[in-house]
């Protein structure tokens, strides 16, 4: 593919940066889903997926879907095709880069593997298009200061796919800490308890047919295809994911960071293995990490722990939920038990799952459940403090932005999903070299670190090449 297909002139930069809807003719936004196994489509029970949570909004059309599976591709077809909402089948690409060609296109949404997450994003800035991506919005810590700069440079509306950044009660706790209910809050404790069974071993086989491995692969190396490589394990692989601190880790790791009201950290540690199991798994899947912040002259801490088998609740965190469900659209409805595949959680119910967060504070603590609710306790009592369980609509505020060209109204700008991913990347880093890091936010690399900062970005494979100059 050749550069006129990513790169823009000034002109059309200009242009693009200044245009409300691309090449829309009226307030109907114009988009393509790029990506359409996992989050793409409605997989499990797993929540409303990019198709679902974008086809059923107002004005919005799904003009175009982009797969290099066949099979999916012609699943997602159908999906938009069938839905009452939409009322026609869109185009369908294997090659998604036809849709950065396409100026009626105003905005992309972006649910690939995590290896491809920066790259998409970044040519859909150069092509005047607006992205919601799915997190970790970056591969790496260089990705995540080039996402960035493409949405300020192409003058963008960009979000990250953290949809507990837009649930009502969690707004509402979140502000309350900032109004001083738990006192000083010095610490946060981000939990990822989500059962994951052995991936086992495939060996290398032939491509399945319809799939463009190429094209799938794109930036990382091309190695021999195998199913554990493939569908869903590819987080297991560091090739191409970041584990589960990089998968569901980075919705708790977002929260707590955000709860603590902090950006970069000076120091990370991680620990950790992949216990257990003897199978493909590169990543570990058990973790445990701690950063240290020092911003405003205040000394803040900042835990996360990965589990991938039974455990325990913690404040309330992960009990079976009772709740009504939610609206349409919204994260956090009820969820029955469902069978997974390997990887995944093979049969176990989801009230298996701890996920969410605690914060810590000199009046009280307060808990943050993943899915859309906060509790909390106060004083040397623990007496029941301010509740509040209600979600949201991520997919829709992302829309909003898109109309309004207010960037200021995302409730997961870039610049905020890019600093959480980084966390994630250095957590990451510190397990893989064994040793604490210090980060130096301002140049961000880790001092004195020659081998931990080359593990801060990648040489991606010709043409899937993350740009130095966006």
């Amino acid at each position: 593919m050749e550069r006129r297909h990513f790169l823009m002139s000034s002109a059309a930069a200009l242009s693009a940066a200044q245009s409300v809807f691309g090449g829309s003719p009226s307030d109907t936004v114009r988009i393509a889903v790029i990506g359409v196994g996992g989050r793409g489509t409605h997989l499990g029970g797993r929540g409303k997926s990019h198709l679902d949570g974008f086809g059923r909004l107002d004005n919005v059309q799904i003009a175009a879907v982009s797969d290099p599976d066949q099979t999916h591709l012609d699943f997602g077809l159908t999906t938009v095709e069938q839905n009452p909402k939409q009322g026609k089948r869109p185009a369908g690409y294997i090659d998604f880069r036809k849709i950065l060609d396409d100026k009626s296109i105003d905005a992309i949404t972006i649910a690939t593997p995590n290896h491809w997450h920066a790259l998409m994003s970044i040519w859909g800035c150069q092509a005047g298009k607006d992205a919601y991506v799915e997190k970790p919005c970056s591969f790496n810590v260089f990705e995540s200061k080039q996402i960035v700069a493409a949405a300020r440079k192409y003058n963008r509306i960009v979000q990250q796919g953290c949809q507990i950044r837009s649930s009502v009660a969690v707004r509402e706790g979140i502000q309350k800490m900032r109004d001083g209910l738990i006192g000083d809050v010095y610490l946060s404790r981000g939990l990822c308890f989500k059962w994951r069974d052995t991936i086992g071993r495939t060996p290398v086989s032939a491509v399945p047919p319809g799939v463009d491995y190429n094209l799938w692969t794109g930036p990382a190396p091309l190695g021999g295809f195998t199913m554990n490589r493939f569908h869903y394990n590819w987080h297991w692989f560091w090739d191409y994911g970041n584990g589960d601190l990089g998968n569901q880790g980075i919705h708790e790791v977002d929260v707590a960071r955000w709860g603590l009201g902090v950006r970069y950290p000076v120091k990370v540690s991680a620990i950790g293995g992949h216990f257990m199991f003897d199978d493909d798994q590169e990543t570990p899947n058990t973790l445990n990490c701690a950063f240290e912040f020092d911003e405003n002259g205040k000394r803040s801490m900042m835990e996360f722990e990965v589990r991938h088998w039974m455990t325990n609740a913690e404040a309330s965190i992960g009990a079976a939920r009772s709740a009504p469900p939610a609206p349409e659209g919204e994260p956090g409805a009820a969820r029955p038990p469902r069978p997974e595949g390997a990887g995944r959680g093979a049969g176990r119910p989801i009230e298996s799952d701890r996920i969410g967060n605690l914060f810590y504070g000199s009046k009280g603590y307060l808990a943050v459940d993943s899915y859309q609710s906060y509790k909390s306790w106060l004083g040397r009592s623990g007496e029941p403090g301010p509740a509040g369980n209600q979600g949201g609509d991520h997919m829709l505020n992302f829309i909003e932005a898109v109309r309004s060209r207010k960037r200021e109204s995302l409730n997961a700008d870039i610049e905020e999903g890019a600093i959480s991913a980084v966390l994630v990347h250095l957590a990451n880093v510190s397990y893989r070299v064994g040793r604490t890091l210090h980060f130096d936010a301002a140049t961000q690399t880790c001092k004195g670190d020659s081998e931990a900062n080359a593990l801060l970005t990648r040489k991606c494979r010709a043409p899937f090449v993350v740009p130095e100059n966006v």
